[in-house]
C-alpha cells in the first residue's frame, strides 16, 4: 500500500502541522535515548520542515543536503569502511527521491546493499506521484513512499517502524503501509 499526503501549499501546510501539538512519535521507546532520524533532501525548506516535524515528535534529527552527504554520515561513502565512527546509530532514514547527483532511489539501493545499513528502515518522499517510481522504491526495500509536503500525520505513521527498532520484543509486529 502506498501512502500519499495531499499536495497543497508545502510551507503553509507543514508549518501549521509542525506547530500543532504533536504526540511523541515513540511512546513505547525503551531507554532514555531518542530515536535518531537522518533526513536527506536537497531543498533547505523541505529539510527544515522534516526536521521540525520529527523534533516535535521527540526524535533526534541529523540532516544531509544530498545523497553523497548522507552516505558520508552513514560511513558508506566510497573509501569509508567504518560505520561505527560516523553519526550515532540512525534508526530511520527519510530521503527525497529527486536530488541532483544521486537520487533517493540510488541512495536507497546503496544503503540496502550495505551489511551495516540494510536493516535501517528507509522512507522515500517526493512531490511527484509516479506509480512506477513508487513501486520501484518499495521493491528495492523502502518501508514507505510519502508525498510532499510531509505533515504531522505522516510522521505519526512512521511510529511503527521506529517502535519495532526500539523494542526488539515487537519483532512480529506488522506495520501498516507496506
Amino acid at each position: 500500500m502506498v501512502t500519499a499526503s495531499a499536495t497543497a501549499s508545502a510551507t503553509a501546510s507543514a508549518s501549521a502541522s509542525a506547530s500543532s501539538s504533536a504526540a511523541p512519535i515513540l511512546m513505547g521507546w525503551d531507554g532514555d535515548e531518542k530515536p535518531h532520524v537522518l533526513a536527506v533532501d536537497d531543498s533547505f525548506v523541505d529539510r527544515r520542515i522534516i526536521e521540525k516535524l520529527l523534533t516535535n515528535s521527540a526524535c533526534k534529527v541529523t540532516t544531509a543536503e544530498n545523497a553523497h552527504g548522507a552516505l558520508e554520515l552513514l560511513g558508506l561513502a566510497d573509501g569509508q569502511q567504518n560505520f561505527g565512527n560516523t553519526v550515532s546509530k540512525v534508526n530511520l532514514i527519510i530521503t527525497d527521491y529527486s536530488m541532483p547527483g544521486m537520487t533517493g532511489y540510488e541512495l536507497l539501493k546503496k544503503i540496502k546493499e550495505s551489511p551495516t545499513g540494510k536493516e535501517i528502515p528507509v522512507v522515500v518522499v517526493s512531490s511527484e506521484h509516479i506509480p512506477t517510481r513508487i513501486e520501484k522504491c518499495l521493491e528495492e526495500g523502502a518501508k514507505e513512499f510519502l508525498l510532499k509536503p510531509l505533515r504531522q500525520s505522516d510522521v505519526n505513521q512512521l511510529r511503527c517502524h521506529l517502535m519495532k527498532l526500539g523494542n526488539p520484543s515487537d519483532e512480529g509486529m506488522v506495520c501498516m503501509g507496506r
